[in-house]
């Protein structure tokens, strides 16, 4: 019979939703208050784990089972999966969900530590998909985080306890920081909102596209998660030339159009990220998941909760942020890159002269757009480094990476660069061995690949892009952005691509009209190739944050038209005063960048041969150039006024000279920190030199100002190179101490982690001892009270014949009280005639055969003694049961019979 897939069912058998609990440390108070607030014959199954002493035998299905009538059971291997049943994880044991079926393994432990939840979370998310549920109640730690994070990529439900009514608040924190929980309520309400959830969801269910679960998981942040809603298009078809998307139900989209309009409008406002150019049933769909587990069924309800809720603004923007990736995701196209692509480019990219001359090597610089959690961008590094040692003329070779993403949490994780073992399926022994770190429970990226990569929260659609790269991953993002945006981001890649550059796409995902600016490497990949593009392409747009941008002036009243005449008249008459005797002038930064120019001053600046540069002291011509630089950096430091005399700025043209007076601008408005260049042209007439003293000439005297000259400048590079050298030096022990720092923090959060793990059982097991301890007081009570009520006297002994306990009517026979517990029973006295009682309790304890015999007391009462062994539960004899039954009137009657 062949095997189903571990999310389908037998046709013959009915799905049992599942519900997964996960607690720690004060967990068993939640999980009693949330499993007492199931209803009758919810439908559900309910998993339960809890961290528990491996060493000793669990009471947690027994203590759950008290206030529930749903069927406690603690889990067996292979066990299935039933409706309105309570599952229970045994010590010492991990737990996974496949196919309806419970499987208990040895723990797995991460990090040095066991994450059972985590465990159960994550095989939950792989079975049920979007109908799982996990549940993070109270517990220490950050166990069930990462499984939550599971659940929700795959559209799962995820809930946690609020953190004020938990004793232990350190798993629900943990959990609510990471952005991936649905629903925060007390234990008791978590129970009727899961119930609520699925009752709406099954009203507002949306039939799944059939491509949908065939499609790779989108590797970005900046777009839905691929069990969003839309099925990207086969491979093949170009989805950047589709004007329209599918609709699954288009008078469903035309009645939340208006409600879906303003929600975007609001996630612009208050997230500053705009939405608005995302396929609508992709964002439908996200945003009805929200509203299912609100329990809300129209937009405008939905959209009211926004306004109020401004922390569900954030959940749902970061609803359109979950991104799943891996290392070498979709490895046919990470090999072509491998063998044949990047060998070519690298092959194409010859050093410039400049850095062939000076023995300097060559940096390549990619991009790799909506990043995720990192994984795309160390994969290119890896390439990268091996490329480069594989060729040894490639000595000294060098690449940057930039790595950019919408979701900040993603680019933490990313920077962090630490990874589960789980890795090693997709990541070769020998790369992990040579770009990782072995750490406990997962792999490190190694030092050298984390360092040549950049990562920075970024939005390609409105952030500026990166400019001068050789290569550019933008994957699994354009299935997801209508055509406008798709053309838009292609002509920026194309834009910023050098020449013979390449762009790698996601396997769903192709250039459509952008045919003109890409060519196919090979039409089995989708990696493409920069095209040169003859005449004059259309302008690429470069995208500038909205919040960045000013807000424009407002409407200034109208002026009357005499005085309107009478201003420009005599604004003109200024600006011609201005351009014909005013000196012409430059505004600088404290680097030297142009900020305005007055006048005309071509004569003292050029604009300098290459890429165009407005820097101050690019374009000043040669004559002046020294003078001026100097004069900055005095005017600069001092906070003065500098003038130099009589520069010439045309060697052809001596008699023009120049003053050059350079002032610092102490203007505390906008203009604090600039520097004003006057240029104040001069006409001289040339003297005839005079004659020189014997021995002396002019081109002497040039030539000992040019020595001179020389030596100041060898002097100042000198003093800048040992300057360099300290700041090189004092970074470098900085970063020593910072690794130092690191590694003792690393060892402290270990040792942390694992007291918290210690400390986590030991509540566990505390908790169960209580409520043995209850049930034990309980048990004595009710013995107590049932001694009481028989009103026998019983008299127990240990096995040294001890008094332990006796019941309230023995006192009345036997000389005690509560001060004689522990006192034997030779050192009694009684009222009864019975000599040999120690003697027959001895026996016995010896034989263990009972001993029954009628006494006679001194105030004329008879009893009927028995004596028995004391055996405990584990059938040990822990000493003697001593009863007295009062038989009097029985032997009284027993006399009247014999005297009648």
């Amino acid at each position: 019979m062949p095997q189903l897939p571990t999310n389908q069912a037998r046709p013959d058998q009915a799905v049992t939703p599942v519900v997964a609990l996960g607690a720690s440390a004060g967990g068993l108070e939640a999980l009693q208050l949330f499993i007492g607030s199931v209803p009758a014959h919810s439908g559900m199954a309910f998993v339960v784990v809890q961290h528990m002493d491996p060493t000793q035998p669990a009471l947690l299905s027994q203590l759950l089972q008290r206030i529930t009538t749903m069927r406690v059971s603690e889990v067996i291997e292979g066990m299935h999966i039933a409706p309105d049943r309570v599952y229970v994880i045994p010590p010492n044991r991990s737990l996974t969900v496949t196919a309806g079926q419970l499987h208990l393994a040895a723990p797995i432990e991460r990090r040095g530590m066991r994450l059972p939840i985590d465990t159960l979370f994550e095989s939950l998310a792989e079975d049920q998909r979007e109908n799982a549920v996990a549940v993070v109640l109270s517990g220490m730690g950050a166990d069930g985080t990462l499984g939550l994070r599971a659940v929700k990529a795959q559209g799962g439900l995820t809930l946690a306890q609020t953190p004020a009514t938990a004793q232990f608040d350190a798993m629900p924190k943990n959990a609510i920081a990471s952005n991936c929980v649905d629903i925060v309520a007390a234990p008791e309400e978590l129970a009727a909102r899961i119930v609520a959830a699925r009752l709406t969801q099954a009203r507002c269910a949306v039939p799944a596209a059939p491509a949908l679960r065939a499609t790779p998981a989108p590797a970005l942040s900046t777009t839905p998660a691929p069990d969003a809603v839309v099925a990207p298009p086969t491979p093949g078809e170009p989805t950047s030339t589709s004007g329209s998307e599918p609709r699954a139900d288009a008078s469903r989209d035309d009645a939340a159009q208006d409600g879906s309009a303003a929600i975007l409008q609001l996630l612009m406002k208050r997230g500053g990220h705009d939405f608005s150019q995302y396929k609508r049933s992709t964002l439908l769909r996200r945003i009805e998941r929200r509203m299912r587990i609100h329990a809300l069924e129209s937009m405008p309800a939905y959209l009211d909760l926004l306004r109020d809720n401004p922390q569900e603004v954030v959940l749902l923007g970061k609803e359109l942020l979950i991104g799943v990736t891996s290392f070498f995701r979709d490895r046919p196209e990470w090999k072509f890159l491998a063998e044949q692509a990047l060998l070519r480019l690298l092959a194409e990219r010859a050093p410039s002269a400049e850095a062939a001359e000076s023995g300097a090597g060559v940096e390549l610089r990619a991009w790799v757009v909506a990043c995720s959690t990192g994984e795309e961008a160390y994969t290119l590094a890896m390439l990268l480094c091996e490329a480069f040692a594989a060729e040894p003329q490639r000595n000294g070779w060098t690449f940057r990476i930039f790595a950019t993403d919408l979701s900040t949490d993603s680019i933490e994780i990313a920077r962090r660069g630490w990874y589960e073992a789980r890795i090693a399926a997709d990541v070769s022994e020998q790369r992990l061995q040579r770009f990782f770190t072995r750490e406990s429970g997962g792999y490190r990226v190694a030092k050298n690949i984390r360092e040549s990569v950049v990562f920075a929260p970024h939005d390609a659609n409105s952030d500026a892009p990166f400019t001068k790269l050789d290569f550019v991953a933008c994957r699994n993002l354009l299935i997801y952005l209508m055509a406008p945006l798709q053309q838009r981001l292609l002509r920026m890649f194309h834009y910023i691509l050098r020449p013979g550059g390449l762009m790698m796409l996601g396997t769903s995902e192709s250039v459509g009209r952008a045919t003109v600016l890409f060519e196919p490497s090979d039409p089995h990949v989708r990696i493409f190739r920069r095209r040169e593009v003859a005449g004059d392409p259309e302008a690429p747009y470069f995208p500038v944050r909205r919040s960045a941008r000013v807000n424009p002036a407002a409407k200034e009243s109208a002026v009357a038209e005499p005085e309107l005449a009478k201003l420009n008249l005599q604004n003109q008459a200024d600006r011609l005063l201005l351009k014909e005797y005013s000196p012409p002038a430059v505004l600088v930064n404290a680097g030297g960048d142009i900020l305005y120019i007055h006048g005309r001053t071509g004569k003292y600046l050029e604009p300098a041969a290459g890429k165009a540069n407005w820097n101050i002291h690019a374009m000043a011509r040669e004559g002046i150039r020294l003078a001026l630089a100097a004069a900055l950096r005095e005017a600069s430091e001092n906070k003065t006024t500098v003038q130099r005399s009589g520069l010439v700025p045309d060697e052809a043209n001596s008699a023009q000279t120049v003053d050059v007076t350079v002032r610092a601008v102490h203007d505390p408005g906008s203009l604090a920190g600039t520097l004003l260049i006057v240029f104040h042209e001069r006409f001289v007439e040339i003297p005839i030199p005079p004659k020189l003293p014997k021995g002396k000439t002019l081109r002497g005297e040039i030539q000992f100002e040019l020595l001179r000259s020389r030596e100041e400048m060898q002097a100042m590079r000198e003093e800048m190179k040992a300057s360099q050298e300290e700041l090189h030096a004092a970074n470098e022990e900085l970063q020593s101490t910072n690794e130092e720092l690191q590694s003792t923090n690393e060892e402290l959060t270990s040792s942390k982690e694992e007291m918290q793990s210690m400390n986590e059982e030991l509540q566990a097991v505390n908790v169960e001892l209580n409520a043995k301890l209850d049930d034990l007081a309980l048990a004595q009570s009710d013995m107590k009270n049932l001694l009481d009520s028989t009103q026998i006297a019983t008299l127990f002994l240990d096995n040294q014949l001890n008094v332990r306990r006796f019941t309230e009517k023995t006192q009345s026979i036997v000389s005690l009280r509560e001060s004689d517990i522990g006192r034997p029973l030779s050192d009694l006295t009684s009222s009864l005639d019975y000599a040999d009682l120690l003697a027959d309790a001895r026996e016995t304890l010896r034989t263990l055969a009972t001993c029954e015999k009628q006494i006679a007391s001194r105030d004329g009462r008879w009893f009927s003694v028995r004596i028995m062994p004391y055996r405990s539960l584990a059938d040990v004899i822990r000493g003697v049961v001593i009863t007295l039954v009062d038989i009097t009137s029985t032997k009284q009657l027993e006399a009247k019979l014999r005297a009648a």
